[in-house]
């Protein structure tokens, strides 16, 4: 039998103060007004990554439209198509690794507002673009500000969530950015291209707004030694009604454990290299399913194909079954575990919002903005030579081809899961890293 995450109960263990449990008609009513300000913090920042969903699948209406242009200057060949696709991924290689400092240097919050800035700009320029330069450029910076969002967003909500809806919460960067994807979609049915990048600054406007008033991360603030407040952000967020000392001392008990900067000679202990292997591999293996060319180029490989509905529909319509799938991701993940939902469900409901919800709950404090940016930089650099790849081996081998590279990829990830994937449900982030510091086997069978 497996054994549990942690062992017997100790001072290194316990974040929260025991409390008697409130009686089932009112856990839910409970756990809502404890948490309302969590959920306020989190949507404003995972509208980043709305924006980072819509600006990921812009070339899959754009592309067709662009390649029977009547402007020569804008006209897609075969080969800038792959580029037009696919240098989005470069510029959010460029994002996860300048992610390594900002994380560190400017804190979760500050890095995901700098982010609307190529955002903002890039969608700038490709609406007003008159040179395939300004397209490639307007994607370009849209992905850097997609790939430093999607370093810094998932740290910031589970630094800021309570274990009991982390789970939930972990899954709204997925949520949201599928969610992008779908109004995408469902504006590239009525609005022609340039529009749909004008329809992209607005979101980006909205964050910038709400996250003025949103406190950071506690435990960020804390490990810079920004102490009171770090206790003003824990307050504000639980609740003016809560006391809140025990999880602060906890939280900068184990702040002070970890004071000084990861050193390259530390990245040799298990209780470190070992969270941030399978955060790189989950990170890695879910680019291989081939999720990203598949959007990019959704609404052209339907046009492939011999569909009975237009393109654009059929990738509207995948795009809100996505959105079902993680929706009930979110609601379960916390139910059900995260191991269980890697192993039974497709990408949507597993391999999507799962990976990234791990990666920001295994990462060690000290390493955690150097080694989710590092993650980011993978996971997109994958993405990049699967995606200018993808249309050069369909031309040459037909679509099955790159699909049952896919499909093999996906048991390889069933195998990685059973053997390397930790089960994280219910436990908060300083028990988890407690746990990966006393090298247990155990944890990982």
């Amino acid at each position: 039998m497996q054994e549990p995450l942690l062992g017997a109960e100790g001072p290194g263990y316990d974040t929260f103060s025991e409390r008697p449990p409130p009686a089932p008609g009112d856990r839910a009513w409970v756990r809502i007004q404890h948490n309302k300000r969590v959920f306020l913090a989190t949507f404003a920042a995972v509208l980043g990554n709305f924006s980072f969903g819509y600006a990921l699948v812009y070339t899959s209406p754009v592309i067709p439209a662009l390649e029977h242009t009547s402007d020569p200057d804008l006209r897609l060949t075969k080969d800038q198509a792959s580029w037009f696709g696919s240098v989005f991924t470069l510029g959010a290689a460029a994002g996860g690794f300048s992610a390594m400092l900002f994380n560190d240097l400017l804190g979760r919050k500050l890095s995901i507002m700098f982010s609307a800035v190529p955002s903002a700009a890039g969608y700038a320029l490709m609406a007003g673009a008159h040179r395939f330069w300004m397209l490639l450029l307007g994607r370009t910076l849209t992905g850097f500000a997609g790939g430093l969002t999607a370093a810094c967003i998932p740290v910031y909500v589970s630094e800021i969530s309570t274990p009991r809806v982390r789970g939930a919460l972990g899954a709204t960067p997925q949520l949201m950015a599928v969610f992008g994807s779908l109004s995408l979609y469902a504006l590239g049915l009525r609005l022609p291209w340039r529009w749909l990048a004008v329809a992209g600054e607005g979101p980006v406007f909205i964050m910038i707004l709400l996250l003025s008033f949103m406190p950071n991360s506690p435990r960020f603030l804390l490990s810079r030694g920004r102490n009171e407040e770090a206790l003003k952000a824990l307050t504000w967020l639980r609740g003016a009604h809560t006391d809140v000392h025990w999880e602060f001392e906890q939280i900068r008990d184990n702040i002070q454990r970890q004071s000084s900067r990861i050193s390259w000679a530390e990245t040799r202990d298990p209780h470190v290299y070992r969270p941030i292997a399978i955060a790189l591999l989950m990170r890695f293996l879910q680019q291989l399913t081939g999720i990203t060319p598949i959007l990019v180029y959704l609404q052209s490989i339907f046009a492939s194909t011999a569909v009975l509905l237009p393109p654009k529909d059929d990738a509207a319509i995948v795009g809100a079954v996505r959105l079902f799938s993680v929706l009930i991701a979110a609601l379960t993940m916390d139910l059900a575990g995260r191991k269980v939902l890697l192993f039974i469900s497709g990408y949507a409901m597993g391999w999507g919002p799962i990976t990234w919800l791990l990666m920001s709950e295994i990462l060690p404090l000290r390493a955690r903005g150097m080694a989710s940016g590092l993650c980011v930089l993978v996971s997109w650099l994958t993405a990049f030579a699967l995606t200018k790849s993808f249309l050069p081996v369909v031309h040459a081998f037909g679509l099955q081809m790159p699909f049952f590279f896919f499909a093999t990829i996906c048991l390889v990830n069933l195998l990685f899961t059973g053997c390397c994937v930790p089960e994280t449900k219910g436990r908060s982030l300083e028990q988890i890293e407690s746990f990966f510091r006393t090298g247990r086997r155990s944890f990982l069978r």
